[in-house]
């Protein structure tokens, strides 16, 4: 019996492999399909994590100490998938690809999310190489320079908003006439004069060469006429995939709260409706999608994990 399963690799998994070990508990195993690290082992450069600044380390670099330090403090590492966490009498059960099932007095699902893809060409070829998904990570790169931002709702206008005072001109490029986000928000951006909204209109292609993108097609759905846009960062926000498929039972109903996003609903502790199961990182509601919030997140649950088993004896 485990004294707490961890599903994800992540910053929020590996935080909360560091504190539970380092709190006392002595069975914990993380499971997590690849080796850890989680989404910003894509990025090509990490600069606005406190406490670390050096030029062109990358994710992965980044993300290669934390794995170190866990695992010297006992965390014990599974490359295994986990199809699903049930809730067995006062325990879990962890089923494992393959049928292999472990059990745990506590569960931290960390899951995480993955952006959605618009589906231009070039996407994919200049992901991290000036497109991104991260305003908050990647805007500052984009200094005094215009860029270009994709989606309609509250997530991609905040964005906007954000990118406009960091760089020059900052076009929101929406495939419809109206946007779906709230009216204050579009209000605000309306009033910026440095953003400007391009409506009836969609990416119809990224492009680039060995450094990188350098600029962006932009075609009228209504007239298809292509305006060409020559510049270095095209900021993508048309959704999340939340990972949770693993709070999915066998009639694929979900184990505890969720919202109609499909984000896990906990309170400030990271605790779930169900108990002994917390949440963390990008999976949780709220969640601002940043590393240093998903670390502080997987610290909370492996403290309240730390309290439930002391409760528990």
């Amino acid at each position: 019996m485990l004294d707490c399963a961890i599903i994800g690799g992540g910053p929020a998994g590996l935080t909360a492999g560091l504190y539970t070990t380092r709190g006392g508990l002595k069975k914990v195993t993380m499971f997590e399909m690849g080796m850890p690290g989680g989404q910003i082992t894509q990025s090509s450069e990490i600069e606005n994590y406190p406490g670390f600044f050096e030029h062109g380390k990358t994710g992965m670099d980044f993300m290669e100490t934390w794995q170190e330090q866990c695992f010297h403090f006992g965390l014990k590492h599974e490359m295994k998938k986990v199809e699903r966490v049930a809730k067995t009498g006062e325990h879990f059960t962890i089923t494992l690809e393959g049928g292999e099932t472990v059990e745990a007095l506590t569960a931290i699902v960390a899951t995480g999310s993955t952006p959605k893809r618009a589906g231009f060409k070039g996407e994919d070829e200049f992901f991290g190489k000036g497109v991104s998904t991260c305003a908050t990570c990647d805007g500052f790169f984009y200094k005094d320079k215009p860029v270009t931002v994709l989606g309609g709702g509250d997530t991609a206008l905040e964005e906007a908003f954000y990118l406009s005072n960091i760089c020059s001109d900052v076009y929101v490029v929406h495939r419809r006439d109206e946007f779906r986000a709230a009216p204050p928000t579009l209000e605000r951006v309306k009033r910026k004069e440095n953003i400007h909204l391009i409506t009836d209109s969609v990416i119809e292609e990224a492009y680039g060469g060995v450094m990188g993108l350098e600029g962006v097609k932009i075609r009228n759905l209504k007239t298809n006429e292509i305006i060409d846009m020559k510049n270095t960062g095209l900021f993508v926000f048309v959704g999340h995939n939340v990972r949770n498929e693993v709070l999915r039972d066998e009639n694929g109903e979900f184990i505890c709260e969720v919202n109609n996003w499909g984000q896990v609903v906990v309170d400030l502790n990271m605790k779930t409706n169900v108990k002994g199961l917390f949440c963390a990182g990008d999976m949780r509601i709220q969640a601002p999608k940043q590393v240093v919030s998903a670390a502080g997140d997987g610290a909370v649950a492996a403290l309240q994990v730390i309290s439930y088993i002391q409760e528990l004896a």
